[in-house]
């Protein structure tokens, strides 16, 4: 790994760049500003991982169950540049994102509710065009929650270390969600308190709602924007063409500039590697390890995610101290190197009648997402002002939403992929543990392996991103020359 040991080098032969006081998010407010992460999370995981349900209990074919949960991201290709242009555009004595982080969070916990509840005995129909129909709504007021709380998030200081700081804070808090996230299926799977996965799913679901409106109005109501209207002028109203032309035009510059497509390049591919074999590691753990028990495959299974959640707490404090000190891309790119192993490490650990072997991966692919989630949001934020430098324009809401509507299309991707990848390798789950051993074999090879060579890809796309510590510095002595002032600090909260 020469840009690990390059980075150390460097680390020692100049001092480090030490962050102003001014420049300083109070930690309270850093906490504050996680809570949006743990609600956006929870949204996530609980989305993709109740999806078992519909395969498990309501018996639907997983290619049909991929396409009812991608199609909604379809419409996330509109509504979240959408959200995030009209986010940048808003002014209001509330803030530009505020109000819709408030009123987001409160829709989405409480159609995340809606979504959930599935009578049994219905026809596939019935489950299709409800599940697809309130997904549809769902997803819109979740952007409208998240897009702005990201943008949020990048205007909080324009300090290129308190960037990794904020988002290593924002991510621990995000891992935190996965936690809880690693035992949804062991929770509504429990005979001693429902009757069926479906009552469970419901119950859980209420769960959530509760949890989403409670955190995710707090940055809303505590935090406050920094660069609001810094050099801008009163604007006069525009006419309906006009605000579509300035959005169009918006859109394009953001994904014209190859600094941010080369990181919305490696995350598609870090993150849809990830999730692609997220529910087929379920099916290995369960139908390989475990001879299709399960009640007791889904515990392990939950064990290993848990320990992945705990280690990927770990791997966040440590990412953020090593992006401090030997810059963002080289951690990133550290990290990477220690999942893949973690990935390949699956292969020779998942054998039946040694559950705890289960466990022994999971330590190493904790580093993909949680470096990916601590580092690249910074970054992002690194892309915005080297943006502003070029156009004399701040975009966080757009760069925020075509980056995270990148995470969510690899989402939906990976899960529409998923199920036709577990329907490909010839699992059966009316089999139940007498699968053969063909699908067996083939599940296995795509659990270790698929993530392993997306990642790899990945490396490539961050190894030439031209963002480094040095030129964020110079971008913003630039933008603080032009602007003929230093910013303020952040008002308290």
């Amino acid at each position: 790994m020469p840009w690990l040991v390059g980075g150390i080098d460097q680390m020692a032969n100049q001092e480090a760049h030490v962050t102003a006081p001014e420049d300083r998010i109070p930690f309270g407010q850093k906490l504050i500003y996680g809570c949006g992460a743990f609600v956006n999370n929870t949204l996530a995981a609980g989305v993709s991982t109740l999806t078992n349900v519909l395969i498990v209990v309501l018996g639907m074919d997983p290619r049909l169950v991929g396409w009812i949960t991608a199609i909604p991201r379809v419409l996330d290709a509109f509504t979240d540049p959408l959200m995030g242009y009209i986010s940048d555009k808003t002014k209001s004595r509330y803030g530009r994102r505020r109000p819709y982080i408030f009123g987001g969070a409160i829709c989405a916990g409480i159609l995340f509710f809606a979504l959930w509840q599935l009578p049994l005995g219905q026809s596939t129909t019935y489950y299709v065009v409800y599940f697809l129909g309130v997904s549809l709504v769902f997803f819109c007021f979740y952007t409208v929650f998240a897009t702005p709380w990201v943008a949020l998030g990048y205007e909080l200081t324009p300090d290129y270390h308190e960037r990794t700081r904020l988002m290593g804070v924002q991510n621990f808090f995000g891992s935190v969600a996965y936690l809880f996230s690693s035992y949804y299926l062991s929770f509504v799977y429990n005979k001693k308190m429902f009757d069926n996965g479906i009552e469970g799913t419901a119950v859980l679901a209420g769960i959530i709602c509760v949890v989403t409106i409670v955190l995710g109005v707090l940055p809303a109501i505590f935090l406050r924007e920094k660069l609001v209207d810094f050099g801008e002028e009163e604007e006069e109203k525009k006419e309906i063409s006009e605000i579509c032309m300035d959005f169009f035009k918006g859109f394009a510059i953001a994904i014209r500039f190859k600094p941010f497509m080369k990181l919305c390049v490696a995350t598609f591919l870090i993150f849809n590697g990830f999730i692609l074999i997220s529910s087929l590691q379920y099916f290995v753990v369960v139908y390989y390890v475990f001879g299709g028990d399960n009640d007791v495959g889904s515990d392990w299974f939950g064990h290993a995610l848990l320990v992945q959640g705990i280690c990927g707490l770990m791997v966040v404090a440590f990412v953020t101290w090593l992006g401090t000190r030997i810059g963002k891309r080289k951690a990133l790119l550290t990290a990477i190197c220690v999942s893949i192993f973690g990935y390949a490490l699956k292969w020779f650990c998942y054998i039946p009648g040694n559950e705890w072997a289960v466990l022994i991966p999971a330590p190493f692919m904790a580093f993909g997402l949680a470096s990916l989630f601590t580092i690249a949001p910074s970054m992002v934020a690194d892309v915005v002002d080297a943006d502003e430098l070029n156009t004399g324009e701040r975009r966080e809401g757009m760069f925020g939403s075509i980056f995270w509507w990148v995470v969510k299309l690899g989402q939906s991707v990976a899960i529409l992929a998923g199920g036709y990848l577990l329907k490909g390798t010839g699992f059966d789950a009316s089999l139940g543990g007498e699968q053969t051993a063909e699908a067996l074999q083939m599940m296995r090879l795509f659990d270790a392996f698929i993530p392993c060579v997306a990642s790899a890809i990945a490396i490539w796309a961050i190894l030439s991103f031209s963002i480094t510590e040095e030129r964020a510095h110079e971008i913003r002595a630039k933008l603080e020359s032009r602007r003929g002032i230093r910013e303020e600090a952040p008002a308290p909260a």
